[in-house]
């Protein structure tokens, strides 16, 4: 057990002193405990948030604090949970929520994963933590303000970058299955090893994930690919079985097939490829999620043919079909994030098949319609999936793409084809031949649509209108006078 070493250096802002202050006013211990301290000792940006545990009410000191700030902060109270948060503001546009909470011992029934809460010391506080790292506390007392309570080593922990439970793994996830997912996050964020007992036990523990909630799930994945390496965290998540469970639609794609003498690749690790490729070029989690499932659709469409070897005909349809599926699944939003996510799917080849043939200015055109506003996360996620380890490949297929993102502006410029409206409305249309509401002005308002795609016509009102007088004398429709 390490203990009583000083990092008063961790402590230097000024809401550390109030609370301190605060505690010695009420009469209370309390300690700075969690992600805080652990990302001060790992030199990391601070967290926007403390915890602070109180060695008695924490809701009533959280009040004492408050009470002690120039501007009176309003406190937050979470009876259910005896919690208490409040803001602080530590410089003019800069806040900290600083969240209170009693220390406590927890104990779980079977099927849920919240605790029966009892009050209890700060060792039972410690006890209670997922891992090891997380259970470090900075004394704010005054006899020892600053010094580092460890019960679990995990000072050394963070030193060899090891993520372990304070006490059996088996209990640990067993009692609250979410902190298998938290592991590997952690690992996945911090480039930690889970030590080997905890890594055993989160593959005998895997089917107790069924408990959690999607939402709780997906906030755990989210933050798997929002990681430098996202294939850290689901390689862990693939070698325990859990991905199976949460993900069926990715481990699907694991795998490789013979037949003949014919082998496809293996669409599970090249997604992941993918995904970390992807990783450096964006900060969109949707966009992450569009490369995680891009290739969805491959393991319901492969086929072998003895003509053309295997094929995976229209997998980016079924893929962006399957989307919406798995989002409800997982309790996901089914707002215009989760149909950005089935368009990049269903669109993941086009700029593919474009930079491998002759680029047309009326496919760049059918391209950029269809894309929109995302045309550019769609060439950024094409990219992502050139993982060819031919390097004279790579470099054609990359220098292919740059083609192609130049034909793109090219044609935008002159054609003005992203988020097309039609130069002729269907209220003109119908005006102009005194029509009511008909398959007509559809059939006219698709005509125009599909000549200024093929470049028949330019994307003006005059040559539109021109076009629509000609294709309407075709179909007998004559104009009002």
């Amino acid at each position: 057990m390490r203990e009583k070493t000083s990092y008063k250096e961790a402590l230097r802002n000024k809401i550390f002193d109030i609370t301190s202050q605060a505690a010695q006013n009420s009469n209370v211990d309390c300690y700075v405990i969690g992600g805080y301290v652990r990302d001060f000792l790992l030199k990391r940006n601070f967290k926007k948030d403390i915890d602070i545990v109180a060695v008695g009410s924490g809701i009533a000191l959280a009040k004492e604090v408050a009470n002690l700030l120039p501007n009176k902060p309003k406190v937050q109270v979470f009876k259910n949970y005896g919690t208490a948060m409040l803001r602080y503001e530590n410089a003019p546009d800069d806040f900290i929520d600083v969240e209170f909470v009693g220390a406590r011992k927890e104990s779980y029934q079977w099927e849920s994963r919240k605790p029966h809460v009892e009050t209890g010391t700060l060792e039972d506080d410690q006890n209670r933590r997922d891992f090891t790292i997380n259970a470090l506390a900075l004394s704010l007392n005054k006899d020892n303000f600053g010094e580092l309570v460890d019960p679990f080593n995990g000072v050394e922990d963070l030193e060899n970058k090891v993520i372990r439970t304070p006490l059996d793994p088996d209990i640990t996830y067993s009692d609250d299955p979410l902190r298998m997912m938290r592991a590997i996050r952690f690992a996945a964020q911090l480039g930690f090893d889970i030590e080997g007992k905890s890594l055993n036990a989160i593959t005998r523990n895997k089917e107790r994930i069924s408990i959690i909630s999607g939402e709780r799930i997906v906030d755990e994945l989210n933050k798997i690919l929002m990681a430098d390496v996202p294939s850290v965290g689901f390689k862990l998540l693939y070698e325990t079985g859990l991905l199976d469970i949460i993900l069926p639609e990715l481990t699907a794609l694991q795998g490789v097939e013979e037949v003949e003498g014919q082998t496809h690749k293996d669409n599970f690790y090249h997604t992941l490829e993918v995904v970390d490729n992807i990783a450096p070029n964006t900060d969109d989690v949707w966009l992450r999620w569009s490369a995680l499932l891009h290739d969805i659709g491959k393991a319901p469409t492969k086929k072998f043919s003895k003509k053309i070897g295997w094929t995976f005909h229209g997998h980016e349809f079924v893929g962006g079909k399957m989307v919406k599926k798995l989002f409800q699944r997982l309790h996901m939003p089914l707002n215009h994030k989760m149909k950005y996510v089935a368009k990049m799917v269903m669109l993941s080849s086009r700029p593919i098949v474009l930079a491998q043939d002759i680029v047309t200015d009326s496919a760049v055109r059918r391209l950029i319609f269809d894309a929109g506003e995302d045309i550019d996360d769609l060439m950024t996620l094409c990219e992502a999936d050139i993982t060819t380890k031919n390097p004279n490949r790579y470099k054609k297929y990359h220098k292919n793409f740059q083609i192609v993102r130049q034909k793109i502006v090219e044609v935008e410029e002159r054609d003005h084809v992203r988020n097309f409206q039609p130069p002729i409305s269907g209220e003109e249309i119908m005006e102009t031949f005194n029509l009511k509401p008909s398959r007509e002005i559809g059939t006219l308002k698709e005509a125009i649509k599909e000549a200024i795609l093929e470049g028949v016509i330019p994307n003006e009102r005059e040559a539109a209108y021109a076009y629509m007088m000609e294709r309407a004398e075709k179909m007998g429709l004559k104009k009002l006078d």
